[in-house]
């Protein structure tokens, strides 16, 4: 389907243009996959969300045409129901942190942290928590972080892990492997895995690093947690961390 998008500066686009857009893009039958695969149903971590069903390079290619939105009506898109619609903002929102100056990019963070009850699952999260979080809090304190690490909500949990992965990129994994430490007893999957991808990545940078926090903590990480973490290992040392064994080696 043709893309009907207006000149990227248009003044008169709103929130609602912008919906109507996305929803002439839906695909029935990606939306009935995608309401399975991001667990929708009861008491799953997604329940009740919506898909329209249109797929991500889609949307990323109308990013450009709606750049220079007012944040408030991107906030307004994100408050939507439909999941991709949520995303689309939050894509929004990851261009104009990129381009903007240090005044806006506070707007777009604070917009961001005001509206956290709408990023509402992990790809939701991870497509901008580090692009958005973690690049404000770069050359900022970051106690925050290690209280969304403490939330009730799972997502703000998820982000906070997540919003470290710029650091890491940077070469900076203290904030990450306190927030790590301080997600050892979560009980959802979906921390285990985020903490591990992240301790994996800390460990594709500085092995000594992430090792040390492993041999410290793997004896009672979740399991899911410790195989995502050394995913990467090398043979030998991976076995040796699922089977306890490390004296050995």
């Amino acid at each position: 389907m043709a893309l009907n998008t207006p000149h990227r500066h248009h003044p008169a686009v709103d929130a609602e243009t912008i919906q109507q857009t996305l929803r002439q893009l839906g695909d029935p039958v990606i939306a009935a996959h995608a309401q399975r695969y991001f667990k929708t149903g009861p008491d799953e971590y997604g329940e009740g969300d919506r898909f329209l069903g249109i797929r991500i390079p889609v949307l990323r290619r109308l990013v450009p045409h709606y750049r220079q939105i007012p944040l408030e009506i991107v906030c307004q898109v994100l408050r939507s129901p439909w999941h991709e619609e949520r995303l689309f903002a939050l894509l929004l929102m990851v261009a104009r942190f990129a381009k903007s100056d240090r005044d806006d990019r506070a707007a777009v963070f604070a917009s961001y942290m005001d509206h956290t009850a709408h990023i509402n699952n992990w790809d939701l999260v991870d497509c901008s928590a580090p692009q958005i979080v973690g690049a404000f809090l770069a050359d900022r304190e970051r106690t925050l972080l290690h209280e969304l690490a403490c939330s009730s909500s799972l997502w703000e949990r998820r982000i906070a892990i997540l919003a470290t992965f710029h650091f890491i990129r940077h070469n900076d994994f203290d904030d990450c492997l306190a927030i790590a430490a301080l997600l050892l007893a979560d009980r959802h999957v979906l921390i285990h895995k985020a903490v591990g991808w992240m301790l994996r990545e800390v460990g594709k940078r500085d092995q000594r690093a992430a090792e040390a926090f492993l041999r410290r903590h793997c004896s009672i990480m979740p399991r899911t947690m410790l195989r995502y973490a050394i995913e990467r290992f090398p043979e030998p040392l991976r076995q040796a961390y699922l089977h306890n064994t490390l004296a050995s080696i």
